[in-house]
């Protein structure tokens, strides 16, 4: 091979590795391109997403905003009716009383005096309105009361003003004025209760009265009690009782009551606070009795008086005093005393007798003769 097949052989060899360089060249920029390519379609689908999300979001909430709007519609329905009433009252009087002002005072004061004869009942009544929907049971006679006061202050007000121009100008401006209070007060601010909410309100108040009667007799009839550092305190006995009327005085007192099928309180009658005071006081007093004509056989028994014993009764009010128990109550809780609990109660005792069932001295003892007899009589 000369030299010039050798050149014409380099030169095809270069132009070989020129083309396969830009064929590799041409594939990078193919390659490159289809990324870019494939990224800005990657891109436009995110924000063509994001879009959609967020139509979406405001699709979602104007929904929901409707829908809380269509709510509160629905639940104020009243109040759509009467508020524009009360603005147009407003509309006609506020005007009229600023001018009405200005004219009075000779001066730029004058023009609030709308804020006395309109913003004052309107005040009272939005109180009225807030106080019985976040407090149902506070009482609001004192707010209505303001809210009627100032209402005939601006009717007065602004028939005087209409007088000047006759009669039916005074009556048009004053029940214009008005108006719209008139109408909240009697829908929007009122309680609309159903008759079994207002019955229940009613036996409350009763109760509630009732329960205070009870307690003022009660705080009357009280016991006070001192102490070592001279200070007393009321001292009250707890109790089923009911409330009567002395013959006499016309006062009302409490007396202990029984409720059937209830058990019987803890309270102790005078019987009872008889008992225990000789218990304390006498319970090592004893008597000898002769139970033969043999000089020194002699037994010794607890106190137990004659029946037929007159004693006296103090003439004191029943509190403390508990519902008294028949003969045949105590002879069924002496029957299941012995039956529930046997050797805890002597039924040969008139005193075990007493302890146990805390009854009277007298009750105690025909418990016991009816024991030692063999049987209830």
């Amino acid at each position: 091979m000369n030299w010039r097949e050798e050149r014409r052989a380099d030169r095809l060899a270069d132009a070989q590795i020129r083309r396969e360089e830009a064929a590799a060249q041409a594939q990078v920029r193919i390659a490159e391109r289809s990324a870019a390519a494939q990224q800005r379609r990657a891109d436009d689908q995110a924000r063509a997403e994001a879009r959609r999300a967020e139509q979406e979001r405001r699709r979602t909430m104007r929904a929901e905003r409707v829908a809380g709007l269509r709510a509160w519609a629905a639940a104020h329905a009243v109040d759509l009716l009467i508020y524009p009433l009360a603005l147009v009252s407003a509309v006609l009087a506020v005007p009229a009383m600023a001018a009405y002002g200005h004219e009075v005072y000779g001066n730029a004061t004058g023009y609030a005096l709308f804020c006395i004869t309109e913003l004052g009942m309107w005040a009272f009544a939005l109180a009225v309105q807030i106080t019985r929907r976040r407090n149902p049971d506070r009482p609001v006679w004192a707010l209505q009361l303001g809210v009627w006061a100032f209402a005939a202050v601006a009717f007065g007000i602004n028939a005087l003003h209409g007088a000047e121009r006759g009669f039916s100008p005074a009556v048009v401006m004053g029940i214009g004025s008005i108006a719209g209070v008139l109408a909240h007060q009697l829908i929007t601010a009122g309680h609309l209760r159903s008759r079994a909410d207002r019955l229940n309100a009613r036996i409350e108040r009763r109760a509630a009265r009732k329960i205070g009667r009870i307690r003022r007799t009660a705080v009357r009839q009280a016991v006070a009690e001192i102490g070592a550092d001279g200070n007393a305190h009321l001292v009250f006995a707890p109790g089923r009782y009911v409330i009567a009327r002395d013959r006499l005085t016309r006062r009302s007192r409490l007396e202990a009551a029984i409720v059937p099928g209830l058990p019987s309180g803890e309270a102790a009658d005078w019987d009872r606070e008889l008992a225990d005071l000789l218990a304390v006081q006498g319970s090592a007093t004893a008597t000898i009795e002769s139970t033969d004509d043999t000089i020194g056989s002699s037994s010794v028994a607890t106190l137990d008086r004659d029946p037929n014993q007159q004693k006296s009764t103090p003439k004191r009010s029943k509190i403390g005093g508990r519902p008294g128990r028949s003969i045949a109550q105590l002879r069924a809780e002496l029957a299941r005393a012995l039956k529930n609990r046997p050797g805890s109660i002597d039924p040969t005792s008139a005193e075990s007798i007493r302890k146990a069932l805390r009854c009277s001295p007298a009750r105690a003892r025909q418990l016991r003769d009816e024991h030692r007899q063999g049987g209830n009589q």
